[in-house]
């Protein structure tokens, strides 16, 4: 004779009623949460390539004379700073490569060829032996060359300010965010509660303690805020990584860094899916041991 073998309802079924609200909040709320704190890291990537490239980087704009041909006096002005000491590598541009730079001010239509378009060399230096001040110039000057020196460094410390700013920025809006999803959680708890007050009352009346009730809807909370939260860091993380190959493209134009998150960010969804099944979890624990401490007190 075979036994059957019941199983008891939970005693906190869940409520699709009620629970799917609180679920797309939840996870708008970790969307955008997501999103900005991969904005910060992204800033924090991003900063470290521009200063990297300020710091070790020297353009030099070699600009066309009369009677002279300008293509060669770069190539020869490019092997005279090759020898310089500090030099670690020269990158001579052509004319077709400045035109390409100037092409997304100026459009596609072709620029006359009497433009006196500069020549660009792209300079590499080591950043702890770099050459000493005037050294570009002192190479260049008896050449007959009309050229100016661009050290990049003038900029660097501009920059790691403003990207100081959106790192902060994003950051303070991931805080926002946090609270405003933990807000929201202790009111859905609250409302909960009052929807399952007999369950409550029945529990309270055999002799189970606040903290095993607060439990339940902790528990509950948890993988519905776990589930959001993976809803959330997922469409953050797709949104993230198409940005991302739109923004590589910058990679194409030699004085700008590539877009690019590093191999912290990959952390970021999976870390604020859990962060999200917490924060729930926590919210609804302490809504739920006020709201009866508040009604049996």
């Amino acid at each position: 004779m075979s036994e059957t073998v019941q199983r008891s309802a939970p005693l906190l079924p869940p409520d699709a009623g009620r629970d799917r609200p609180l679920f797309a909040v939840a996870a708008i709320l970790v969307f955008l949460a997501c999103l900005a704190a991969l904005g910060a890291a992204g800033a924090w990537q991003a900063s470290e390539g521009w200063t990297q490239q300020l710091t070790t980087e020297v353009t030099v704009q070699i600009f066309p004379g009369e009677d002279r041909d300008a293509d060669a006096d770069a190539q020869s002005a490019g092997e005279r700073l090759a020898t310089l000491p500090g030099v670690t590598g020269i990158d001579v541009r052509s004319r077709d490569q400045a035109e390409a730079l100037l092409r997304p001010w100026l459009g596609s239509g072709g620029l006359p060829e009497d433009l006196p378009v500069p020549r660009l060399i792209a300079v590499t230096i080591d950043p702890e032996n770099p050459p000493v001040e005037g050294a570009f110039a002192a190479r260049l000057e008896d050449q007959g060359y009309e050229f100016v020196v661009d050290r990049h460094g003038n900029w660097a410390g501009a920059v790691e300010r403003a990207a100081a700013a959106v790192r902060y920025f994003a950051l303070g809006l991931v805080v926002l965010l946090t609270l405003a999803a933990a807000a929201v959680v202790a009111f859905a708890a609250r409302a909960s509660l009052a929807a399952r007050w007999d369950v409550a009352e029945a529990l309270h009346l055999v002799g189970a303690r606040d903290s095993f009730i607060a439990s339940l809807f902790q528990r509950r909370f948890f993988f519905l805020g776990l589930k959001a939260g993976l809803v959330g860091a997922i469409g953050a993380a797709l949104s993230a990584w198409g940005l991302a190959l739109v923004g590589g493209t910058a990679g194409t134009l030699f004085f700008l860094p590539s877009l690019e998150l590093g191999w912290v960010a990959v952390a970021i969804p999976p870390f604020a899916a859990l962060v999200s099944g917490l924060i729930a979890a926590l919210a609804a624990r302490s809504a739920v041991d006020t709201a009866l401490k508040a009604r049996w007190s």
